[in-house]
């Protein structure tokens, strides 16, 4: 289903206990002919190593770090970062924004990056938005937050959030002021990135939306949307934004 419906790849979530079952992946991947992306799951401060090898088994372009290894300090993280840094050697890693790992919440984050200023980020904005509540419209202070995560930021995630639920239905009338902002955050982090990327260089947006207890459910237990055609539906946002910022740069080439 993922390469018919013309997806570059795919992004798998191992923990070193599931490293046995994702190696079976890799013929997968091959004849696919799909990437592959890692969000890592490491509880123990040991764990990249072993899932760094399954990411050079899969040759995978990206490795994004959802951190279980979590000290309430943020100078008591520098070392647990630049370890796993270290470790990755040629592989290319990010940090994930992500409630219940590493990177926590918004204001603790922005103390590890300055912290740390070679760490690099891939944003998931709908968890900060659940952590600090935000409303909209989004005021000067948080708007200046979140364009600091965008500047550090060199993958993207296509989850929607309002200040209560991590992911909301995004055809729904209630949520369109949410929709807008989360697509002009992902303009502005994708316009940040080409400014600053070579012009050969490949961006990864991962139109990442959870099954339950992220997607809420009726009585039933039923979900209330559909979540391969959301995701489906992000990509051409992202798509479109994509085309949009090119047109943009030709247009200031000829003025």
């Amino acid at each position: 289903m993922v390469s018919e419906a013309g997806y570059d790849g795919l992004c798998i979530d191992p923990s070193v206990e599931e490293i046995p079952r994702f190696k079976e992946f890799a013929p997968l991947y091959r004849d696919y002919e799909l990437d592959c992306m890692i969000n890592a799951f490491p509880f123990q401060l040991s764990d990249m190593q072993p899932l760094y090898r399954l990411a050079r088994e899969l040759d995978a372009v990206l490795v994004n770090i959802i951190g279980g290894v979590m000290p309430i300090h943020p100078e008591d993280a520098v070392p647990v970062i630049r370890q796993w840094i270290q470790e990755a050697g040629e592989t290319q890693i990010l940090f994930e924004t992500h409630r219940d790992s590493l990177l926590n919440d918004l204001f603790y984050t922005l103390q590890v990056i300055d912290l740390v200023p070679e760490m690099r980020l891939c944003a998931d904005l709908s968890h900060f938005v659940v952590d600090r509540e935000m409303r909209e419209p989004i005021n000067d202070r948080d708007q200046g937050y979140i364009e600091t995560i965008l500047e550090r930021s060199d993958c993207f995630q296509g989850r929607i959030a309002n200040r209560e639920q991590v992911q909301i239905q995004i055809d729904f009338p209630q949520h369109q002021e949410w929709v807008t902002i989360f697509r002009n955050w992902w303009k502005e982090g994708i316009r940040r990135w080409k400014e600053r990327s070579r012009d050969d260089a490949t961006l990864i947006f991962l139109c990442e939306l959870g099954p339950p207890p992220y997607a809420i459910t009726d009585s039933d237990r039923l979900e209330l949307s559909n979540r391969w055609d959301e995701a489906l539906i992000i990509r051409g946002w992202v798509e479109d934004i994509w085309s949009e910022l090119e047109n943009e740069k030709l247009s200031d080439i000829v003025d």
